[in-house]
């Protein structure tokens, strides 16, 4: 379980493919300021939102092994590059975001990225299987990083949300590198699934 509070960003430095093209790749990840003292095989950590089980690491790197499945589901972790990085949570820690669980749940497309005055519009495309579970000041994970949706505009192929970013939050993320076309990860609100399953047991 994580909370969408980004630690650190680290940067995948190595692709390694696990067999012929049908099978995934394994990931060496430089941390970045992200401590690993007390990290082992076995462990947790989000990569870009996603949750990834560290099988090795050294004192600055850590390494994951991405199956096919998951890269298929999944935007910017099949190639070298920053990405947002989270340690799962323990019970003592503070729930600065919301409860995060580390499964992707669709691949959204930025429309927008511009400055605001102070802060940053992030305007992004849902799938329409992910439409109904977003909500005006409801929660959303975006690349791993726990937002809170300011407007919600459906559309034929799904909806599109708007986000406004504090320059804190786009400075210490990979959200800074976002364009137009970008495709992010998105994960919506545990709450809101537990809710819609339940509504559906009603009809």
């Amino acid at each position: 379980m994580f909370t969408g509070i980004v630690a650190a960003v680290g940067t995948i430095t190595e692709v390694a493919p696990l067999g012929d093209a049908s099978a995934g790749c394994r990931l060496t990840v430089d941390a970045g300021g992200l401590p690993l003292a007390d990290v082992a095989p076995g462990d947790s950590i989000a990569l870009n939102g996603a949750c990834m089980t560290v099988i090795a690491r050294t004192e600055r790197t850590f390494q994951v092994d991405v199956s096919r499945e998951s890269l298929n589901c999944t935007a910017g972790l099949d190639r070298p590059g920053e990405v947002n990085l989270e340690k799962a949570v323990t019970l003592a820690e503070r729930l600065g975001g919301h409860l995060v669980s580390g499964h992707v749940d669709g691949l959204g497309e930025v429309r927008r990225f511009e400055p605001v005055g102070e802060s940053w519009l992030l305007v992004v495309e849902a799938p329409k299987a992910l439409a109904k579970y977003l909500a005006y000041k409801g929660s959303i994970v975006v690349n791993g990083v726990s937002l809170t949706v300011n407007g919600v505009d459906d559309t034929p192929g799904g909806c599109a949300f708007s986000i406004n970013l504090i320059p804190h939050t786009v400075q210490v993320t990979t959200l800074k590198h976002l364009r137009p076309g970008t495709k992010v990860n998105l994960e919506v609100d545990l709450i809101a699934r537990y809710v819609e399953r339940m509504l559906s047991l009603l009809k």
